[in-house]
């Protein structure tokens, strides 16, 4: 049986610091998870002594004894000052021969303590989205450490917003639970539509004769285009509210907010020379 150095099973120097080791834990677990290595009996075996230097140096009690003995573990019991934890419910089947005889009685640092399974880290991811794509409530497909997650999108979830996933995080270490998944939505500002909570805010195109002359005009909305009535000598800038046509409301199926539009109003261009005359005669008659 051999000493295992277990900074060099995580990969840290032995002075890291507890925030460290959690880290070095973590990655090290992700890659070597069974999960992500089916079949692979050298990633399970790296896995086993990836946890168990976890256990080892996340324990502060057991990294100062290893520490102090260091690879002379094996004089450790020969006097001094060896471990006296209680070995009722120590399951070794876990663990290597090193680990065993140093924490699990018979010697090295003396008699084992129950080894309690251990939670999972949590995880977090981002998804980045258009506007467009949290309109409706739907599935989406995401690669996370390796593993797809059939994962649902809720109509209306804000920028920035978080969901989580139970169970979808880290491993535990000894047979723990598995940590959750948090993942941050970022969405991406629409070139047509400016969202404010669950209202919509966009500049509508109108020309010049409708808005003299009235009559109606296509609104685009995400549910689809809608026709609005524009009124006779309608001014540029004029606002007006669009009930139930905005975004939809996050967690409330079925309500919206609204839609708020500004018209601008487009000159005509490349005008012809009887435009032309028709606007000069036009002035003329606004002049008199």
């Amino acid at each position: 049986m051999s000493y295992i150095d277990y900074y060099q099973v995580l990969g840290v120097s032995k002075n890291a610091s507890e925030a460290e080791i959690k880290k070095a834990y973590r990655n090290q677990a992700r890659k070597y998870h069974p999960d992500v290595n089916q079949g692979n009996k050298e990633a399970e075996r790296k896995f086993k002594e990836v946890n168990e230097a976890y256990e080892v140096l996340s324990n502060a009690e057991k990294r100062s004894k290893y520490d102090q003995y260091g690879s002379n573990w094996k004089n450790a019991g020969a006097g001094g000052d060896p471990f006296t934890y209680d070995s009722e419910g120590f399951d070794s089947q876990y663990f290597s021969d090193f680990f065993n005889d140093l924490f699990g009685g018979g010697g090295g640092f003396g008699g084992g303590r129950r080894t309690r399974s251990t939670r999972g880290e949590n995880m977090v991811a981002e998804l980045e989205l258009n506007l467009r794509d949290v309109y409706q409530t739907h599935k989406r497909t995401l690669d996370i450490n390796g593993k797809s997650l059939r994962v649902t999108i809720p109509a209306g979830i804000d920028d920035g917003q978080k969901i989580r996933l139970k169970g979808q995080g880290a491993p535990g270490a000894f047979g723990g639970e598995k940590g959750d998944l948090y993942i941050t939505f970022r969405i991406h500002p629409d070139p047509v539509f400016e969202r404010k909570g669950a209202d919509l805010y966009a500049d509508v195109p109108v020309d010049l004769y409708t808005a003299l002359l009235g009559g109606n005009i296509e609104v685009e909305t995400l549910g689809g285009n809608v026709k609005i009535k524009i009124k006779p000598e309608t001014a540029n800038g004029t606002k007006m509210r669009l009930r139930g046509k905005g975004f939809p409301i996050y967690k409330q199926e079925g309500d919206f907010g609204d839609l708020y539009i500004t018209l601008r109003v487009a000159l005509p261009t490349d005008l012809s020379e009887a435009e032309k005359n028709l606007f000069t005669h036009l002035a003329d008659l606004r002049k008199k």
